[in-house]
């Protein structure tokens, strides 16, 4: 199968961070749990222990140390894995966030942090709170040692489809000195946003002359100013809505109204069922991410029968963006639909498209975001003669969403093109073509609120006049936390069956999103977007983009601080008009979005361990029963507008759902010669639900008529899982492994579009909407190969390489979300006396994401390149110098294909440079 290797960070070459910990209760004599931390101080050393850990484990594993970690860059632990066959991580802001193994959906992975759940949360206003983990929350530098389990054990907590990722913390006692002292300083530079930010960690440990009590604590800060450029769009429209297709206004007919004649209606006409995207414009993102992780380790062993530890992490992160998305709305429904004047259809794309005094949008997103992250975690062993017995019990709890989100819109009209015969290579142009008013990109003052409509006076009154809609004041807010409780006994014995070991976990999980927000009503006489301290965005924006042109490149930005302010002090209201108050019941897509889960897991197993000189392995069986709650707002009084606007208008409804599971598994490792392992592992998984899809969520878009939902009555993912795998250790520090696997999915989990009736508050009157929820759509299978080489050479010279092939789709011929049928890493490395060197390439083909607004969303096949170099000048002082995403690789996610661009990115290349000392 696959080989063990090293994690990439790069931001602590000598530094080996941090806290206790036990994972899954592990006892003395498994082989994953016991093996001894080593000191190591190279790649090599760190490779062969790798190896050593591998070759040993009963599981089908990979592992990466904490040595590792100080030989590759990474910013977070899901980074650093990304090497490790059949691991992907999405790069949607430029950071590996989530993580993929074996070609599942992140959702249908674990992480634990020393064996126990670590509560998680998003930043992201459109995420939605599931059981991702967010690896964001995670420094490199408190890794002890990551195992990434491909096949199951009976007493590894359930609920991963794809594999399990522990990351271990470090235990005082495990220190070779009495006392420890290291620390690193890190300048990283962005060559894109162009700032450079400092970034530290810290450590200190100490124990005993005896060993039976210590302590380890550490503080790490890091610091990344982030900017995204890109090109973006937002959902697509049939071109029959260009001739009065639209139901929401068939009256706008460029055909009817004489716009679009000639080849231009002709072309329509032949072509009513070519998508086209309904918007295409400039994306200009800001960011800046501190995050500040502190851990705190004790370990006390009062007799040598009996170990006890407590570990902490603490994270605080904020994620505060600003984003700005200028471009045209191409296909509005009651301002451009009928001002279409030409256009190119090719293969069913609408690749072309020219509009006469159509509408144009300025959006600027100013965003509060954080993340905290509280665990708490005390565990106990004694071991006796022949037994030993072992407990666990902790809390985690995490806070994050957006806080605050202060939105305004501005608006203009303009004769435009935009033009994608170029996509995907040149994935869009969009050009003022009217000489005299071809300067809209870089003109604040031609954008405008939207200061509304009527026939009375808005300056003495709302009578007669209708509001125009200027944005809005959001807050999303979600809280993930969990306590849990375990006691795990076992007995050791002579003969076949070695160790038997038997268990019961409790869990109590809760999971709520809150959202509350109020609309931005503007009446007449707007200001424009030239009131917000405006300026032209920096000379190196879209750099990297093929034929955008010198409109595009030198459009205007506006001050998304002050743009805050004015909409927080209500600036804009009118002298009777009163300061808006966000509520959750003011608008139902805000109430449709407030919901809790709370689920309680009762966990039993039984494991055997059984060993001889031709095999040896596990066999066992875990039963679990989930109760889930799933609370969420709806409707009770619908009026002729929609739903009330009150707390009496809405009722919160409880859906309470049950179920139980028996879980076997296999793990057998065979000798099949001195230096060859033949692994062979099968087991039924599940993976629940995601909360949001359990939850009673949903939306609408009356303007184009999609919305989307959640499902309180999904029953879990079930799978069978065949592993099996051969290993050949032909030389020290030297590995060729094959592994074939297979996944039989059942109740698996797809959004699906359908009809659905509901009141448009838009129309005044109830339509059909195309909605899209989770459902438990059939099955899928998931079936793939994993090839990896490793070895070291003379003259300080190795490699790393590996490939991996997964083949998968649901029975419905859908696509499963994240899994890149293939996927490259390859890694040389060199490394002399005090110097080490290492470049890390990896490749994944391309991958669906999900749907939206009835599209398929899909992400281009993306390289990486990443390189460190490191000198050691003695044995307490190092310097390393570091290079992430070299290639400055661009992010191209498209709707259905490639030539309808939905989100196209560069994030720019980081450049790190560390000094570390230790004593």
């Amino acid at each position: 199968m696959s080989i063990r290797h090293a994690l990439l960070a790069g931001s602590v070459s000598a530094l080996a961070l941090v806290a206790s910990g036990q994972a899954f209760a592990q006892t003395a004599d498994e082989p994953v749990s016991t093996v001894d931390e080593v000191i190591v101080t190279g790649i090599r050393a760190s490779l062969q222990q790798s190896l050593t850990t591998k070759r040993n484990a009963d599981a089908i594993i990979d592992v990466v140390t904490a040595e590792d970690v100080g030989k590759f860059p990474s910013s977070n632990v899901a980074e650093a894995i990304t090497i490790i066959p059949g691991v992907t991580v999405d790069r949607a802001f430029g950071q590996g966030e989530k993580v993929s193994i074996l070609g599942t959906d992140p959702a249908l992975n674990r992480t634990l942090l020393n064996g126990q759940t670590v509560a998680s949360a998003d930043w992201f206003i459109l995420d939605q709170p599931g059981r991702t983990f967010n690896y964001a929350l995670l420094a490199p530098q408190i890794v002890g040692r990551v195992e990434v389990f491909k096949s199951p054990e009976a007493r590894i907590d359930e609920g991963s489809i794809g594999g399990t990722v522990d990351v271990l913390t470090r235990r005082p006692l495990d220190l070779t000195g009495a006392t420890t002292a290291s620390g690193a300083l890190t300048y990283l530079y962005n060559d894109r946003s162009e700032e450079g930010d400092l970034q530290y960690s810290l450590l200190g440990g100490w124990h005993n002359e005896n060993r039976t009590f210590g302590v380890l604590v550490s503080a790490q800060h890091a610091k990344d100013s982030l900017r995204r450029d890109g090109l973006e769009s937002y959902g697509t429209i049939p071109a029959s809505y260009y001739n009065g297709g639209n139901p929401e206004n068939p009256g706008a007919d460029a055909i009817a109204n004489g716009n679009c004649v000639g080849d231009c209606a002709a072309t329509l006409l032949a072509n009513p069922d070519a998508r086209g995207l309904n918007s295409f414009g400039t994306h200009f993102f800001n960011q800046t991410r501190e995050r500040d992780s502190y851990t705190v380790a004790l370990q006390w062993r009062p007799v040598e029968q009996l170990d006890l530890n407590f570990d902490w992490l603490h994270v605080d992160a904020t994620y505060d963006n600003i984003n700005q998305s200028l471009f045209a709305f191409q296909g509005n429904t009651w301002n451009s639909l009928g001002a279409l004047t030409d256009i190119e259809v090719e293969d069913g794309v609408i690749t072309y498209a020219a509009f006469n005094n159509a509408l144009s949008v300025l959006d600027v997103q100013y965003r509060e975001a954080e993340m905290t992250t509280d665990s708490y975690h005390l565990d106990g062993k004694w071991r006796g003669e022949g037994w030993d017995l072992s407990g666990d019990v902790g809390y985690s709890k995490a806070d994050g969403g957006t806080q605050r989100q202060l939105f305004g819109e501005f608006l203009n009209w303009a004769d435009y093109e935009v033009d994608f015969r170029g996509a995907p290579g040149s994935p869009g142009v969009l050009t003022y073509t009217d000489p005299a008013n071809n300067d809209v990109l870089s003109n604040p003052a031609k954008f405008s609120f939207d200061g509304g409509w009527g026939a009375g006076d808005p300056s003495v009154g709302p009578d007669g006049y209708n509001a125009g809609w200027g944005g809005n004041i959001v807050s999303k807010p979600t809280t993930d936390e969990e306590t849990y409780g375990q006691v795990d006994l076992g007995f050791d014995r002579a003969g076949f069956f070695d160790r038997f070991q038997f268990g019961y976990k409790y869990r109590k999980h809760e999971t709520d999103q809150k959202m509350s927000g109020v609309t931005v009503q503007i009446y007449g006489a707007p200001d424009n977007a030239s009131l917000f301290s405006p300026g032209q965005v920096p000379g190196n924006y879209l750099d990297g983009f093929d034929g955008v042109n010198d409109q595009m490149r030198n459009r205007f930005s506006v001050d998304g601080d002050a743009l805050a302010d004015y909409i927080e002090a209500g600036e804009y209201l009118r002298p009777w008009q009163a300061a808006p108050v966000p509520t959750i019941f003011g608008n139902a897509e805000f109430t449709a979005q407030n919901w809790n889960v709370q689920e309680t897991i009762n966990a039993f197993y039984g494991q055997a361990n059984f060993e001889n000189d031709l095999l040896r392995g596990n066999i066992g069986l875990r039963y679990v029963r989930t109760e889930s709650d799933s609370g969420g707002y709806v409707c009770v009084n619908q009026t002729a507008s929609g739903c009330g606007t009150t707390a009496a208008d809405w009722e919160w409804s409880v859906t309470s759902k049950e179920y139980d599971d028996f879980l076997p598994s296999l793990n057998v490792a065979i000798n099949a010669a001195e230096d060859v392992i033949i692994r062979v592992a099968a087991a039924k998984v599940i993976a629940r639900p995601n909360y949001a899809d359990m939850s009673n969520y949903f939306w609408l878009s009356d303007q184009i008529l999609t919305g989307g939902g959640g499902n309180p009555d999904l029953d879990p993912y079930e799978s069978t899982n065949l592993n099996l795998a051969a290993e050949w250790y032909f030389q020290p520090e030297a590995i060729l492994s094959a592994e074939v696997f297979y996944k039989d999915i059942s109740n698996y989990i797809l959004q699906q579009t359908a009809p659905e009736q509901h009141f448009n508050q838009a129309q005044n009157a109830v339509t059909t909407y195309q909605i899209s929820r989770p459902t438990n759509a059939g099955s899928a299978e998931l079936k793939g190969l994993s090839v990896a080489y490793q070895q070291t050479f003379g003259y300080g010279f190795g490699v790393l390489a590996n490939y991996t092939l997964v083949d998968g789709e649901a029975d419905n011929g859908q696509d499963l979300p994240f899994n890149s049928k293939h996927q490259v890493n390859l890694s040389p490395f060199y490394e002399s006396g005090p110097f080490s060197a290492r470049v890390t390439y990896t490749w994944r083909s391309k991958y669906f994401t999900g749907l939206d607004r009835g599209d398929a969303l899909y992400v281009r096949d993306v390289d990486t390149l990443d390189a460190t170099a490191g000198y050691r000048f003695n044995d307490n002082v190092s310097l390393t110098v570091s290079g992430q995403n070299l290639l400055d690789s661009e992010y191209y996610s498209y709707a259905n294909t490639v030539a309808l661009p939905r989100g196209v990115y560069r994030t720019g290349r980081k450049l790190m440079a560390t000094l570390a000392v230790e004593f």
